[in-house]
């Protein structure tokens, strides 16, 4: 007889049933569904052209709020995404309407491996503005900045190709812009070179266009070609003053003289032989000449020495491009002395022991005419000078010259000198 088997299909239901829960426990704890959020930095905004269409251009906001982006996944999942695999953009097509200011475009982003039902995003539009685009024409200037050319030689020209640039951006920005520069670097050349750099962008306060405002910026050429001459320098050139009318009766012109009384000038190597033909002078002549028509005292006048240069000459770096021209006029039988400014020369009265004096000048001028003699026969030698310290302390002072003549001389004008007064100064030694 046989034996009855037990019916244990129930048993078997229950075992499957309670496994399945076990793994599902084990799932949920091991690898939950859980959410993650993404900082995104970088929203591409596409089809920008449907924009530009309407001749603007779209610039975003110069604080774009941060974009959030939460996903929804087991955890597993979201262990082996990134930020790098996140891809955010917004559609220029999709904007809610262009007549608005700014503009609001739809972001939408994706994930490999995510559905669209598991992304949420915050903000969910991205903000933009419109601006007029305009187009204006720039010249391109050079900058050497600091850098000067090697001993002897000046910076004689310097071309740029292109002459021009075109910039096409933002109105406001457009109306921003001074100036376009290419700079170029001279420092220490002794022959002609050319240079290919980079176009910078210097707005009205006199700064250069960051990198975010040159990303709205078109330009029809970025870079520009210089070409810098060098010319050689001269020192020592001469000025000659010419002088056009005559003075008062009963005075003569002395002399003519500059302050400064040469130059240095920069130039090429067939300006400069002419130069040397002539001398090495430049003349304050024709329509730059000093008028002295009915004067009794000496005419001066400054002179811009710049405009007198031939072409293919300049004055160096540095130098003042106007000159003082002194026309010296004295009385008939007149002429004018030079005493050297040293204590060998100008004897000092009533000065105290514990002072000593220095000059502030190298010379001075004593204007001398003939009473009853001959001027010719009157030598420096003829003429003594001193100087009254009475009452004088430490300091600057500029002081009458007291100026003592031979019999049958007068002076013309009187004599002023800067000296400078100072404690002597003394060195106790240690025993």
């Amino acid at each position: 007889m046989k034996k009855k088997r037990p019916n244990n299909f129930p048993l078997k239901i229950m075992s499957l049933a309670v496994a399945i829960l076990v793994w599902l426990i084990v799932v949920n704890v091991d690898n939950p569904v859980i959410s993650k959020t993404y900082i995104i930095s970088n929203v591409e905004l596409i089809n920008k052209q449907y924009i530009e269409d309407t001749d603007k251009v779209c610039m975003r906001d110069d604080e774009q709020t941060p974009v959030r982006v939460t996903i929804k996944a087991e955890r597993k999942t979201l262990s082996r995404i990134t930020a790098e695999n996140i891809q955010a953009v917004a559609d220029a097509q999709q904007a809610v309407s262009l007549e608005t200011n700014p503009v609001m475009i739809p972001i939408s982003v994706t994930c490999p491996g995510i559905s669209q039902n598991n992304i949420s995003v915050q903000p969910q539009n991205m903000s933009v503005r419109l601006e007029d685009r305009a187009t204006a024409e720039f010249m391109v200037t050079v900058n050497s900045g600091e850098g000067t050319p090697g001993k002897g030689y000046e910076i004689g020209s310097q071309v740029v190709s292109p002459e021009k640039v075109r910039i096409t951006g933002p109105k406001s920005m457009i109306n921003k812009i001074d100036k376009v520069m290419v700079n170029v670097d001279v420092n220490g050349i002794t022959e002609d070179v050319t240079d290919t750099e980079n176009l910078t962008i210097i707005d009205k306060n006199q700064e250069q266009f960051s990198e975010d405002s040159m990303k709205y910026i078109g330009m029809d050429n970025v870079k520009a070609t210089v070409t810098t001459k060098l010319w050689k320098v001269r020192a020592g050139v001469k000025i000659n003053v010419n002088y056009k009318g005559e003075p008062a009766d009963g005075y003569v012109v002395d002399s003519a003289v500059t302050v400064p009384e040469t130059v240095s000038v920069a130039g090429s190597e067939e300006a400069l032989d002419e130069l040397k033909v002539m001398g090495n002078t430049i003349w304050v002549q024709d329509e730059k000449s000093v008028d002295i028509s009915g004067a009794k005292k000496d005419v001066e006048e400054k002179v811009n020495i710049a405009e007198l240069l031939s072409e293919g000459l300049k004055l160096t770096s540095g130098s003042s491009e106007e000159v003082w021209v002194n026309i010296r006029v004295l009385p008939e039988g007149g002429k004018i002395f030079t005493i050297p400014a040293t204590k060998d020369s100008v004897r000092f009265k009533n000065k105290a022991d514990d002072l000593q004096v220095s000059f502030e000048i190298d010379k001075m001028e004593v204007r001398v005419k003939a009473v009853d003699g001959d001027i010719e026969a009157l030598s420096t030698d003829d003429i003594k000078a001193s100087i009254d310290l009475s009452d004088k302390e430490e300091g600057s002072y500029e002081v009458p010259v007291k100026i003592t003549l031979p019999k049958g001389y007068e002076l013309i004008e009187d004599v002023k000198t800067e000296i400078k007064v100072s404690k002597v100064s003394t060195i106790t030694e240690e025993k």
